[in-house]
């Protein structure tokens, strides 16, 4: 697949700006109770940005994440008013629940390496003994973590969520209750695709008073994916079964002995390896969409870019 340019960050300065922040993938313009979100090419594995960025991912996650907001608004409001360009998405500005609430189907991933190492309780829940990795959990499993600003985000119990007040009683049984509904949700729609969402997580926040899902879901940054297809079979058989998300990106990076460790230096990636993440999300995108992402094919992807947020903010009338 032709590729142009990868964007790795942007600098603008719009008339009516009131703030700016830099996460890990994501550039974010603010406009007092609104805000344009710019999806980069940048991407993120335990909590390190990696040193080269993905050409065409940002426009992906991004219509991605807008695809599974839309679906989803009938079980919970959420933050996105419209998305006025491939690689960007504008809506409200909610305050956030200082806690990421992951949701567990299979023993995979964090989940799976906290178990090996002997671990039968992650984040107050316990896990029976016996499992395997990729078992199917009886019910969903939550376990959530804080929300760090800088650094690894951190397991934590509800029991201390409540306690510390991070998050009050009555709101995080509204999370708990939203995030179940919503994995179901998840769960549905990658069956009819055939897929298995395996795990993921979900962020909310308070406009006003009303609890408001934010930013992406059940994308491949999020969540885990395997095919449906021989997946039991080759549990059974002891092969590792196909998988459709970043979790590959992470192997890669245990292959190459790095898990973001003190003292472990990020490995070199190769543009073979590049433009195999590339492929990965356009696979990703089709397979659980059933049709094609809008691709940065034009020269100047940044100028675009910077037009048609100014085109949001005219139509809102942020001119200040």
């Amino acid at each position: 697949m032709e590729t142009n340019q990868a964007i790795n960050s942007t600098a603008f300065h719009f008339p009516g700006q009131t703030g700016f922040y830099k996460g890990k993938v994501r550039d974010v313009y603010f406009f007092e109770d609104k805000m344009a979100m710019v999806a980069t090419d940048r991407i993120s594995a335990f909590d390190v940005i990696l040193p080269k960025p993905i050409p065409q991912k940002g426009a992906i996650l991004n219509q991605l994440a807008a695809y599974f907001l839309e679906a989803t608004r009938d079980i919970v409001p959420n933050w996105l008013e419209s998305v006025p360009d491939p690689n960007v998405s504008f809506g409200r500005v909610c305050k956030p629940f200082q806690v990421e609430m992951v949701v567990r189907g299979y023993l995979v991933g964090h989940a799976w390496r906290e178990y090996q190492a002997g671990k039968r309780e992650i984040c107050g829940v316990k896990m029976q003994e016996g499992l395997k990795e990729y078992d199917c959990f009886d019910e969903p499993i939550i376990t959530p973590t804080t929300k760090a600003i800088q650094g690894h985000d951190e397991d934590i119990s509800e029991e201390k969520i409540i306690a510390s007040g991070v998050v009050d009683f009555k709101n995080y049984q509204v999370l708990k209750k939203y995030s179940l509904q919503l994995f179901a949700k998840g769960q549905e729609m990658a069956t009819e695709r055939g897929l298995i969402l395996a795990d993921t997580k979900y962020e909310f926040g308070l406009f006003g008073n009303q609890v408001m899902l934010m930013d992406e879901i059940h994308t491949p940054d999020s969540s885990r994916y395997y095919y449906l297809e021989n997946f039991k079979e080759n549990i059974a058989t002891g092969v590792m079964p196909k998988q459709l998300s970043k979790e590959f990106v992470r192997n890669w990076l245990i292959e190459n002995n790095f898990m973001g460790r003190e003292g472990q230096n990020l490995p070199d990636m190769p543009e073979t390896f590049v433009n195999q993440i590339t492929e990965r999300y356009l696979l990703l995108f089709e397979t659980m969409t059933g049709h094609q992402p809008i691709l940065n094919l034009d020269s100047d992807i940044v100028n675009r870019i910077e037009k048609n947020i100014f085109g949001i903010l005219n139509r809102h009338s942020i001119q200040k």
